[in-house]
């Protein structure tokens, strides 16, 4: 099996907001569309409120679904009431850090220095679930899915799922 070759992977959905709701929210609207459009396979979009225990319960609820990829959007800036973070940091087993530090570079030419307060990252959970977390904004998901996650997403299926 090659790398380079396309598997459609299962993927989940959560936006962490305080400000939107699942209607208004339109950059889990366009992770949703996008990861579809390109084969992928969406197992649920899912909404919550920027608290820990609403994040860590929505988040069990859809590694329970057993998703190759969960993506979050919202809830990783410096903000007081920006948990997001905090919350789930916690349950990364294997860092991935070139996705936050890539991430931060893309931005950078985008907004400028004001990148270095975005704490996206990426990893896999204890269960095996490559989890990343990503920004609010529409634009900020658009950079990190189509820069980063839809060109690797075939590699790391590939990885996490060879016999050795």
């Amino acid at each position: 099996m090659e790398v380079t070759d396309f598997h459609a992977v299962s993927c989940a959905i959560l936006t962490i907001s305080d400000t939107r709701s699942l209607e208004t929210d339109e950059s889990g609207r366009y992770l949703a569309a996008t990861l579809t459009e390109n084969q992928h396979h969406l197992v649920e979009r899912a909404f919550c409120r920027d608290e820990p225990e609403a994040i860590n319960r929505q988040i069990d609820r859809l590694i329970a679904m057993k998703p190759f990829c969960l993506m979050t959007t919202g809830g990783t800036g410096l903000a007081k009431r920006d948990v997001t973070y905090e919350t789930l940091r916690q349950r990364i087993r294997q860092e991935i850090p070139g996705f936050g530090e890539l991430f931060r570079m893309l931005s950078y030419k985008e907004v400028g220095s004001r990148a270095m307060v975005s704490r996206a990252f990426a990893g896999f959970t204890e269960e095996g679930i490559l989890l990343f977390v990503l920004p609010g904004s529409k634009n900020a998901c658009q950079t990190a899915l189509e820069n980063l996650i839809l060109p690797e997403l075939p590699h790391l299926f590939v990885e996490r799922t060879k016999k050795n």
